[in-house]
């Protein structure tokens, strides 16, 4: 599976913004998707995934109530709907794919990663 992700940008503390993933190379109906984010000098981290079907979602505790987490499987594409960002939401953020079709904080179980989209969030 290949994945791209895009949406990043610079937004001030309040703002929104929606991230996007494209997935191609993979029947993208039986596979389970996850977002994670990296800010400098931190490990990668979990933000929230999402089932093949898309009636199970999972987020981190600081992002609940702010993001929501969508697939469209017609276009192959997964989203993170990110409303009310903090500053401590700076971070490259990642979509990742799984081989199964349920979600998973873990990051260590995904199979797939694409390249980064940076997000900056000014106060």
């Amino acid at each position: 599976v290949q994945l791209q992700a895009s949406g990043g940008g610079l937004v001030q503390a309040g703002g929104s913004l929606r991230l996007s993933c494209v997935a191609s190379g993979r029947t993208f109906t039986t596979t389970g998707m996850g977002w994670f984010r990296q800010a400098p000098g931190k490990e990668r981290e979990f933000v929230a995934a999402i089932s093949a079907s898309g009636s199970t979602t999972l987020y981190q505790d600081s992002v609940k109530g702010r993001f929501t987490i969508s697939r469209d499987n017609a276009k192959n594409s997964g989203y993170p709907q990110m409303n009310n960002l903090r500053p401590d939401d700076t971070a490259t953020y990642y979509c990742a794919a799984r081989s199964s079709l349920a979600p998973t904080m873990s990051r260590g179980n995904y199979d797939y990663w694409g390249r980064g989209t940076l997000v900056t969030v000014s106060s």
